[in-house]
């Protein structure tokens, strides 16, 4: 069964995109990554990028935009195990706070520690920063070793 997730990359006033320092001992624990995580039953992933932004990182971001979709294979398996739906925002409420979920930290667009975020990250996230929006499908061995293989389409700079 294929789990609904986001991702929401929040963008402030000074060029900069905030990421979370996920706790250990949690999906991902250990890495960067945007703020984001499960679509609840009932809930729609704007809601649920809304809500996660919230819960990881303390502040509000409002005005999300769609940015794309990825989804997540594991091993030979012909069907997802995720499916992540995309955001940006420019605008949000608050600062910033460490959650049980992590620690987030503003990093400038141009300095990710991609050697610190997951394998696949390197590839999509920075055209998604420059604007795009992007579509993959990412193969990794089972329980998210090695990236095997992918596919990327991209959209222009603004578009839905």
């Amino acid at each position: 069964m294929t789990t609904e997730a986001t991702l929401c990359y929040v963008f402030d006033n000074k060029g900069r995109v905030l990421l979370l320092h996920k706790a250990a001992g949690l999906f991902g624990g250990g890495k960067w990554n945007a703020p984001g995580g499960k679509v609840e039953k009932g809930e729609n992933p704007l809601s649920a990028a809304s809500r996660e932004v919230e819960e990881e990182t303390g502040i509000v971001a409002t005005n999300l935009s769609p940015a794309g979709e990825l989804h997540f294979y594991l091993g030979d398996e012909r069907v997802p195990d995720m499916h992540v739906h995309l955001f940006r925002s420019f605008e949000f409420r608050g600062s910033p706070r460490p959650s049980r979920e992590g620690i987030p930290e503003w990093f400038s667009v141009d300095s990710l520690p991609y050697a610190h975020m997951w394998e696949d990250d390197a590839i999509w996230v920075p055209h998604l920063l420059s604007g795009r929006r992007v579509r993959g499908s990412f193969y990794f061995e089972q329980n998210y070793g090695r990236l095997l293989s992918y596919e990327l389409l991209l959209g222009p700079a603004g578009s839905n």
